[in-house]
């Protein structure tokens, strides 16, 4: 019986995790990009999944009240985030306008592994949506699960399982990106992901 009562919270943990961090944004993007490349993916994949953890950690122990109630703090993460999502999505048009970036088989790798990570950790930490779904939304539907932490858990499962798939399996779709077009269209639509949330995050939530 308690096996079936810690099962049922964190199944609906892992769904609503899942269904939450599979929108198309900027950390998802990136990884994506990353994944084709195939550059620091295990690192990268390991910092969103840890970063998701923490954050639901707090949303389930009740931070998520203390986040709400303090709506200064989210209009400076917003405006933060906006701007290097700008100056992120400009360097995503940059490229593509350079004429794309075609995988390469004997390529080396581009940046260092702290420049990706710095990058990841920024795209994750300063997006206040990270706060809103992960912390706030998750940490309130938590309370309606008992326990609660088996519904943390479950979520945090759907955050680790989302971005191993995500950052590689994006090697199945490396054959395509040995074109430099298939590159601008992916930088193209990385800028202008980076853009629209940069703009939503300026004129609202």
């Amino acid at each position: 019986m308690a096996e079936m009562s810690i099962l049922g919270p964190a199944i609906a943990g892992f769904a609503l995790g899942f269904s939450l961090i599979m929108a198309i944004g900027a950390q998802n993007a990136f990884v994506l990009r990353q994944g084709l490349r195939g550059e620091y993916v295990l690192p990268l994949v390991l910092t969103c999944a840890i970063s998701d953890a923490i954050l639901i950690t707090a949303g389930v122990a009740g931070f998520g009240v203390l986040i709400a109630a303090n709506p200064a703090l989210l209009d400076w993460v917003r405006y933060a985030g906006a701007a290097f999502l700008i100056v992120y999505g400009a360097m995503n048009f940059r490229a593509a306008l350079k004429g794309g970036d075609a995988l390469q088989d004997k390529g080396g790798t581009a940046g260092s592994l702290g420049a990706a990570v710095t990058t990841c950790l920024l795209l994750t930490w300063a997006n206040p949506h990270v706060y809103l779904d992960t912390v706030v939304l998750l940490g309130g539907i938590s309370a309606q699960y008992s326990p609660t932490w088996a519904f943390g858990l479950g979520a945090a499962v759907a955050s680790f399982t989302f971005f191993f798939m995500l950052g590689f399996g994006a090697q199945l779709l490396r054959p395509l990106f040995t074109n430099p077009r298939a590159w601008q269209v992916l930088d193209v639509v990385v800028g202008a992901t980076m853009w629209a949330i940069a703009a939503k995050l300026i004129w609202g939530m």
